[in-house]
């Protein structure tokens, strides 16, 4: 099991705190560029979370694949893959 780091965490508990605004503003009737705009950011906010993640597990696995000499070109295949499919 991949251990992740504090940062993660702290990212993905601002993110919490993002969606928890664009409910109140939801529940107080604002503008609707105003929600879509924070929705967006929540939106980037989980892109970059995602992005994160896929690096820093693609980094181990790149360094267990080099020690046993595989193919380290298809795990970047694949987490580029899987970034793409996230979209």
């Amino acid at each position: 099991m991949k251990q992740y780091d504090d940062s993660i965490i702290r990212r993905l508990k601002r993110m919490e705190g993002q969606v928890r605004g664009v409910i109140r503003m939801i529940e107080e009737g604002k503008e609707c560029k105003d929600v879509i705009a924070q929705l967006s950011a929540v939106r980037s906010a989980a892109d970059k979370a995602m992005a994160t993640i896929v690096a820093m597990n693609l980094e181990q696995c790149i360094v267990e694949e080099q020690e046993r000499g595989g193919d380290t070109g298809k795990l970047v295949k694949e987490a580029v893959e899987l970034l793409v499919k996230s979209r």
